[in-house]
């Protein structure tokens, strides 16, 4: 008898602890309010205190020095920040294609959205390399075919905005139409060109799609802001022009 009231508890204790489905029954949530009043933790500031101070360090080393303001908004079609960054990203990208397929990049490309902030004149420090450009946005080279350059010219010329292109690039609206040199070369129908823009670009950013299914595509795993630093730290002091490579034939 003793087995058997021993055998009954034990299947009872057994279905007691059968698993029931768990329901949701209400989400409570509380505000907490930042303002000065809250205080911080001595211990936590401390520890943080000396990398603070390393990045300070860092985003004020002085890379290079402009005579003038850089700005994105000082032309019509072209600007001096937009064609300092075009060409920079130009300089620094050619030699790594070059050295990977035997090729030269004959123009860079970037989008006047992509320029978050100028440079005043002064010192050029590594914080304007980041306030200029935020994003983890990469260099890469596309191979357009003639098609697909008549497609980014339509764009320029609808778009109507400084949007950065390199010197290499020369476009001029007219009237009847446009002209367009490419190296100091008329623009030729038969053959395809290696255009340098980012990485968010050639994806359509900017609804820039004639960026999209290149015929080869060369991911250079070079940042744009790295390309950025590089030639500031290699320039002492920063010349850019506005010298007409976009522009309307009055």
């Amino acid at each position: 008898m003793k087995k058997i009231i021993i055998s009954l508890f034990t299947i009872l204790a057994l279905f007691s602890c059968k698993n029931e489905p768990q329901n949701l029954v209400k989400i409570q949530g509380k505000l907490l309010p930042v303002s000065e009043e809250i205080t911080s933790k001595k211990e936590i500031t401390d520890f943080i205190q000396p990398y603070k101070q390393k990045v300070e360090s860092e985003m004020n080393t002085v890379l290079s020095f402009t005579e003038i303001d850089l700005v994105r908004t000082d032309g019509e079609l072209e600007s001096s920040l937009g064609n300092l960054m075009a060409d920079l990203c130009f300089k620094r990208a050619n030699p790594v294609f070059n050295s990977r397929t035997g090729k030269n990049i004959d123009f860079a490309l970037f989008n006047y959205g992509g320029i978050r902030a100028g440079i005043t004149k002064g010192d050029i420090k590594t914080e304007n390399a980041f306030q200029l450009m935020p994003f983890e946005n990469s260099l890469v080279v596309v191979e357009l075919t003639a098609d697909k350059i008549k497609e980014l010219v339509n764009y320029l010329i609808a778009e109507q905005r400084a949007h950065p292109v390199s010197k290499q690039f020369n476009l001029k609206i007219s009237k009847n139409g446009y002209d367009l040199n490419i190296n100091n070369k008329p623009f030729d129908n038969s053959k395809t060109y290696y255009v340098l823009t980012s990485d968010y670009l050639q994806n359509g950013g900017d609804n820039m799609i004639f960026l999209k299914n290149p015929v080869n595509i060369e991911n250079l795993d070079y940042k744009v802001r790295n390309a950025i630093i590089d030639f500031f730290k290699e320039t002492d002091t920063v010349k850019v022009t506005l010298d007409g490579r976009f522009k309307t034939e009055k």
